[in-house]
């Protein structure tokens, strides 16, 4: 593709696109946050990789890519997704788990400069003293009334942000290692990592009582399990990918700057969650972070 295609803003189609992953991963919290009403959060990562697989895995041929990285790359997702689970189940809200969820910007950045050798630039620095400074605005605000959530969840929120940044830096480095590998083919089948270690854990580390939990589920429950599957993480992934193919990362990138803003609307509309004003400064300070890492070289240049 020529390079004034790839610089050239999103229209038509692209926008939609765009757009479209926006607010199916700005929902994916509501929807996490309605389906553990009827699931435990083990279950829930079970039921939500197999629906991440199937169909597809019958139609998608293993990508190009050792099981080196597809294996701890779906650990990562174990990881992720067991922590935010819980988390949403002990206190966090949809609303502010899509803010801290983006905070895996700056663990990825953190964790480049340690095992990639990445250096550190000016707009980084100064993301990252806004995201502890939108970290400090949460802690605050722990436990406290207008819908205070609890350092557990808060802690584990941040642990699962920080295995997204596993998980980017896995990437990464497959690419490094077999570049040109299907990105489609590679979430599927990375997806099967995940199933039996979330049913092992859901079998012998929740209470024994909720075992069979997940043969009463609603209908809702298992159409937010089938979104968690089939829409969060193959159809967004899938068109985020496309538009990767066909523009610059820095013209795809900062549509991510929405997806706390349909979280946080979702959460309060969806769910009547509350936000306080301490959660409020919280993540303007994430997002603002989000938009000096994202846009700050391109303002010092200009």
């Amino acid at each position: 593709m020529k390079a004034a295609s790839l610089q050239s803003p999103l229209m038509g189609l692209d926008l939609l696109a765009a757009l479209g992953v926006v607010v199916i991963w700005g929902l994916n919290f509501v929807a996490m946050k309605f389906s553990l009403r009827d699931f435990t959060p083990f279950q829930l990562g079970t039921f939500r990789y197999v629906f991440a697989v199937l169909p597809l895995l019958l139609f998608i041929r293993k990508p190009a890519l050792s099981w080196r990285w597809l294996l701890p790359a779906g650990l990562a997702q174990l990881g992720q997704f067991g922590l935010l689970f819980v988390a949403l189940q002990v206190g966090m809200t949809a609303a502010l788990a899509s803010v801290l969820m983006q905070t895996q910007v700056f663990f990825t950045t953190l964790l480049g400069i340690i095992l990639l050798h990445e250096r550190l630039s000016g707009p980084l620095r100064a993301g990252l003293v806004l995201a502890a400074a939108g970290l400090a605005c949460f802690a605050v605000n722990l436990g406290g009334a207008s819908g205070g959530i609890t350092l557990l969840s808060l802690l584990l929120n941040l642990g699962a942000a920080s295995m997204w940044a596993v998980s980017n830096i896995i990437v990464r480095r497959a690419q490094q290692s077999q570049p040109g590998y299907d990105p489609l083919g590679f979430v599927v089948w990375m997806s099967l990592v995940p199933i039996l270690p979330f049913a092992v854990m859901a079998w012998f580390f929740e209470p024994a009582a909720t075992r069979w939990q997940w043969t009463h589920a609603s209908f809702g429950a298992w159409a937010g399990v089938a979104y968690l599957g089939w829409f969060a993480t193959v159809a967004a992934y899938a068109m985020w990918t496309w538009l990767l193919k066909r523009h610059a990362a820095n013209r795809v990138a900062p549509f991510s700057l929405g997806v706390p803003v349909i979280g946080l609307a979702a959460g309060m509309l969806a769910l009547g969650e509350t936000v306080s004003g301490w959660q409020w400064a919280g993540s303007a300070c994430v997002v603002m972070a989000l938009a000096v890492v994202m846009f700050g070289g391109r303002w010092r240049r200009g």
